[in-house]
């Protein structure tokens, strides 16, 4: 089923929007870097164009407006200020907002952003002129002279030739422009022209073939990074917006491959066809820089196919442990090769499929560079962000639901952490505050750290307003850990004042009840006059994962992987010396357990020699008294319904391999009850 071409570019254009975001925030700390001008001046005109052709006229109108304000920019004109550089990230949001608006619908503000960009580039400095580049350069050079050009005595032969001056160059003259004969007028010119330059002389001798046509024509120049890679055909014509991608794919689709047409004429045998492709294979592999394979190497499809694909797979693995249940009761000598041969390919079916929905973080980061630009300007403080770990990947789906977390954590720290620059500096720090993001794999979850090194969570602010809101007793003795959890809860808030960053005490809630509802967990570090380290431990996915299949009475329950740390007998006798105490020695450790058993209200008596596995979450562990360990299962998670969805103890369900339901214990919750329990024990 194809997709909508309206659906298709309202994708690219929100991914050019964060391409031109980002290039602005580098220009922002490097003014006169050429290639991040030229970045966002492309994708400036991609938008433009791309627009007018899929009928977003607003959109496109307002662009060619931002496009021709920028382009002094390119233009060596003006200067790529930090005024013009808000002015710019402000105006791409007003784009976004263009993508559903009409074309025939008043635009005020729009007018407005106009109106200032006009000003701002009539009143700004000129740049100053970019540093000659003595090495050699390829360019492409697209021009197109005023109609009336050789009425006013303008040779575009003349400009030609001194291109040509410059270096090697190749020159295709553009005729698409050309009436009829009947109805060319007399004098006008008509004709584009696109020449590929290679030179040592800088770029600013190529503005000067035209310096005396220079406001009255439409050109464009861009420098290749790369001509020695030489693109195909097709690359060229996409990357340059002749042609749209879906068009070129179409055309591929009915072309028939060389080789195909030496064969079927008879001229090659396939024997020669075939070791001839196979040399082309290993040269292409062995060429230097070829190794990750050419030209463009990712397709973009709908997030709803991709679903249905892990759908299938998870059907796929739970078809599979029956089909490894029914092979471990049969006891056939020759069926039971084949489900383990089914078991390994599924494995790798379920392996692929799931990186296919890996997507890096960074993707995600990147979005917080302009958030802490815009709050530092608010706030009247001096922030920089910092980022590590932007390849890390996470599934899609955590990542699309990590971002209204990450935006309350990223203002808090901005808001309550970061003092402002007086105080920095009366105390002794420097005046620009620091905010890292980081993110690193850790077995089967990811770690994503909030970092800042502001003045730390003030405990004796958090007790005192923690007392008041009746959350805890008035001189209770609480540790630091526990205390800091008490800003995650309902309406918490040590900021007097209401401010429209905070003072409400909703934002920790409701990152707290995201992180669960990914089956995460959220960790606190705080140095007064220091900083504060906030950690979330995240699971790689939400659609598959290793789990631990226990039994407690008749019932049977997964508790996943990640959690585990050891499995061990519970004896008769341990049994009986924990009685009223529920505690375990551990090597030396006192852990508190849980007797699943009675948590579930099992009327079956207890098994003669249970088993406790010991989970964790964060530093806390707990034992779980089960009747059997059963082992290791491939758990596809499904949801429990809203009836169900105050139930605490488990997370989700899945299918077992003879049809029958598992539920999935909430480890997190388990541990909390532990503890509780611990906490209990050791006050009575």
């Amino acid at each position: 089923m194809s997709q909508d071409p309206t659906a298709i570019f309202r994708q690219e254009a929100q991914d050019l929007f964060e391409q031109l975001e980002q290039a602005l925030l580098d220009l922002e700390r490097l003014p006169g870097d050429q290639d991040l001008i030229n970045t966002a001046f492309r994708a400036l005109h991609t938008v433009k164009g791309s627009g007018a052709m899929f009928g977003f006229d607003a959109l496109a109108r307002f662009t060619h407006h931002l496009e021709s304000a920028f382009d002094g920019v390119r233009n060596g004109k003006t200067v790529a200020d930090p005024g013009l550089i808000g002015l710019t990230l402000s105006a791409i949001d007003h784009m976004r907002a263009l993508m559903d608006l009409s074309a025939d619908q008043p635009d005020p503000e729009g007018e407005a952003l106009i109106a200032r960009l006009r000003g701002m580039s009539e009143t700004a400095p000129p740049a100053a002129a970019p540093p000659e580049e003595k090495t050699e350069s390829t360019y492409r050079i697209r021009f197109r002279l005023p109609a009336d050009a050789l009425e006013r005595g303008i040779n575009p032969l003349l400009m030609l030739d001194e291109l040509r001056a410059l270096g090697p160059c190749r020159t295709v003259a553009l005729t698409g422009r050309v009436p009829p004969l009947e109805a060319l007028p007399p004098g006008a010119l008509f004709l584009d022209w696109d020449v590929m330059l290679t030179t040592t002389a800088p770029r600013a001798a190529i503005d000067d073939v035209f310096i005396f046509v220079f406001d009255d024509m439409e050109l464009q120049v861009e420098r290749l990074a790369d001509p020695a890679a030489a693109p195909r055909l097709g690359e060229i014509l996409v990357e340059r917006g002749d042609v749209a991608p879906e068009a070129v794919a179409e055309a591929l689709t009915r072309q028939q491959p060389l080789g195909s047409l030496l064969r079927d004429s008879g001229a090659v045998s396939g024997d020669s066809l075939k070791s001839a492709l196979n040399e082309q294979t290993h040269l292409r592999q062995a060429a230097p820089g070829r190794q990750g394979g050419g030209g463009n190497d990712s397709i973009r499809i709908q997030a709803q196919h991709l679903d249905e694909l892990i759908d299938r797979v998870g059907q796929l693995v739970i078809a599979q442990a029956r089909l490894k249940q029914l092979a471990a009761s049969e006891g056939h000598g020759l069926f039971k090769p084949v489900a383990e041969e089914i078991e390994r390919l599924a494995n790798e079916l379920r392996d692929t499929t799931m990186g296919i929905r890996m997507v890096p973080i960074g993707s995600l980061f990147g979005r917080f560079r302009r958030l802490v630009r815009d709050l530092s300007e608010e706030l009247d403080k001096d922030i920089a962000l910092t980022t590590t770990g932007e390849e890390t990947e996470l599934d899609k789906t955590v990542i699309e639901r990590l971002n209204d977390p990450l935006v309350h954590l990223v203002r808090n720290a901005l808001d309550h952490g970061i003092e402002s620059p007086q105080q920095r500096l009366a105390a002794g720090k420097p005046r620009q505050g620091r905010v890292q993001l980081s993110a690193v794999h850790s077995g089967a979850q990811v770690l994503i750290t909030i970092k800042d090194d502001g003045r730390g969570l003030d405990l004796a602010a958090i007790r005192a307003r923690a007392e008041e809101n009746g959350l805890i007793q008035p001189g209770a003795r609480l540790s630091d850990q526990e205390l800091y959890l008490c800003i995650f809860q309902p309406g918490f808030s040590t900021a007097r004042a209401v401010s429209s960053l905070s003072g409400r005490g909703v934002g920790m809630d409701v990152v707290k009840r995201a992180i669960e509802a990914l089956r995460g967990l959220v960790e606190v570090a705080s140095t007064p006059g220091h900083g504060t380290e906030i950690t979330l431990r995240l699971p790689l996915t939400l659609a598959i994962i290793d789990g631990l299949l226990i039994r407690v009475g008749r019932g049977r329950y997964i508790i996943p992987l990640a959690a585990v740390e050891e499995c061990m007998e519970l004896s008769h006798a341990d049994d009986l010396r924990s009685k009223g105490r529920s505690f375990l020695n551990l090597r030396g450790d006192l852990v508190p357990f849980l007797r699943l058993r009675d948590l579930f209200a099992c009327p079956l008596p207890a098994d003669p020699f249970q088993k406790v596995v010991i989970v964790s979450s964060g530093e806390q562990r707990v034992g779980l008294v089960v009747d059997q360990v059963i082992g290791d299962h491939q758990t596809v998670i499904k949801s429990l319904s809203r009836l169900h969805a105050d139930v605490e103890s488990f997370s989700g369900a899945t299918i077992l391999g003879d049809g029958s339901v598992a539920l999935i214990l909430d480890v997190p919750h388990l541990v909390e009850a532990g503890q509780r329990h611990d906490a209990l024990a050791t006050a009575s």
